[in-house]
């Protein structure tokens, strides 16, 4: 038996961090900009950009510096941090979620 799960990060009830930034994130570490990291997900730029500039305004930083492109730009030094706490987050939870899978077998309620 599998146990899934989706976690993401929200403030009074809006996203501030999840799968789908994750994603962006990485793909913009990648691309070395947005606009790259937009269209390698099938994306408009638009579209990336207000999901970037949504997670800005409730956390209250930024989390991607322009480059020298007026679509450029790379992510900040708190970015690249709350992005690996996400990561460090869904280890953590992928590790808790695991023993109780284990833990669940064990009851033997569900045939296998």
């Amino acid at each position: 038996m599998k146990i899934r799960h989706k976690v993401w990060l929200e403030s009074d009830g809006k996203v501030i961090f999840g799968h789908g930034r994750q994603e962006l994130f990485r793909a913009v570490e990648a691309c070395g900009s947005l606009n790259a990291a937009a269209k390698k997900l099938g994306m408009s730029y638009r579209a990336a950009w207000g999901r970037v500039r949504a997670s800005e305004q409730r956390l209250g930083i930024s989390l991607i510096e322009k480059g020298s492109h007026e679509k450029g730009g790379h992510l900040t030094e708190e970015a690249k941090r709350l992005l690996k706490q996400f990561e460090e987050l869904e280890e953590r939870l992928n590790a808790c979620i695991r023993a109780t899978e284990e833990w669940f077998d064990k009851q033997h309620y569900v045939k296998k």
